[in-house]
């Protein structure tokens, strides 16, 4: 398709994004046709491995393209997005669970949906212009793409941090926080993609030391309070205006719901509990909490000013993460 180009090299399935003027963001046919070749190269005898990569300088994966869920979604239509993130996050447990090595390289900007493609993947590749965030509070939204899994997976209160400040990771503080695993500078990249394609062998993959980890000296225990009120009571004691910023700034819902589904994804055994307790969030996004606001100031509008009404109490948190009944995520189908 014209927005990826998805072909087999040497011992190599070759997926490459290839629309680098939209920061290459994923939308629901991308995700369809990973999908697709994914479960194609499945039980391939020709492919020993998989190469995640993407053209252009400044993003590996900007986020999933949500133009077309924020009209749908306003015209009344929730069935737009609903149908895409169920996709999106069967393609994101099918990376996680791959049977092959999946090799992601993840230059530039890595953020949601990109986050879900590449920070999945066995192999996660990164370099000095990698920047990972999950900045979906400051659209209405929680971390989705099994995102929350990652977070959790994180050291000490990295996960809380990051949900509720989007905060951006260079490729040391990535590898600290669990989102990559190898750092190797982009220079070297050609070289290892011609190794890997001809030897069909992850043991061709050799990093060097990662740069400097900043979070790895960071005091973020505040982070670890009861509640986003008793966090930001705490980060106001303590004069952490870099924190706070974000946090006046982003949804409270999305904050609260984010703060509580990255605790709840700690005691998940498998991505796909907690791609499914996204889904109860994001299946009701575009009618009631408030990511179509969150997207009209953020990406439509760009006045960075939107004007939050969801309600943030513990009764609504609750309903947004309600069992959808016949509508949750299925993985027996997937299986």
């Amino acid at each position: 398709m014209q927005d990826l180009n998805i072909r087999k090299t040497g011992k190599a399935g070759r997926i490459t994004f290839t629309r680098p003027k939209a920061l290459n963001a994923l939308t629901h046919d991308m995700a369809l046709a990973i999908q697709t070749a994914l479960d194609d190269w499945r039980s391939d005898p020709q492919v020993a491995l998989v190469i995640i990569d993407a053209e252009g300088e400044r993003a590996f994966c900007s986020g999933g393209d949500i133009a077309a869920v924020y009209h749908a979604g306003l015209a009344g239509d929730h069935g737009v997005g609903r149908a895409f993130f169920r996709d999106e996050y069967l393609m994101n447990a099918t990376i996680a669970d791959y049977p092959k090595p999946i090799v992601a390289l993840m230059q530039g900007f890595v953020m949601g949906g990109g986050v879900g493609v590449g920070g999945h993947a066995s192999h996660r590749v990164v370099t000095d212009s990698t920047q990972i965030a999950m900045p979906e509070a400051g659209i209405g939204l929680i971390p989705d793409v099994g995102g929350t899994w990652l977070l959790a997976r994180s050291s000490g209160h990295i996960g809380e941090f990051l949900a509720l400040t989007g905060g951006r990771m260079g490729p040391g503080d990535a590898i600290h926080a669990g989102f990559a695993d190898i750092y190797l500078p982009e220079g070297e990249w050609p070289s290892l993609i011609s190794r890997l394609e001809e030897s069909g062998d992850v043991s061709a993959i050799t990093g060097m030391n990662p740069p400097h980890a900043p979070l790895a000296e960071r005091d973020l225990s505040a982070f670890g309070m009861a509640d986003l009120a008793a966090i930001s009571d705490r980060l106001s004691e303590l004069g952490d205006e870099g924190s706070l910023k974000p946090i006046r700034r982003n949804s409270p819902l999305s904050m609260a719901a984010g703060l509580q589904m990255v605790r709840a994804a700690r005691n998940d055994t498998r991505i796909q509990e907690s791609l499914s307790r996204e889904f109860r969030f994001t299946y009701r996004a575009t009618e009631f909490s408030d990511f179509l606001e969150g997207v009209r100031a953020q990406i439509i509008d760009k006045d960075r000013t939107p004007k939050w009404q969801a309600d943030p109490s513990p009764e609504n948190l609750e309903r947004m993460l309600a069992s959808l009944g016949d509508e949750e995520l299925n993985w027996e189908d997937q299986k």
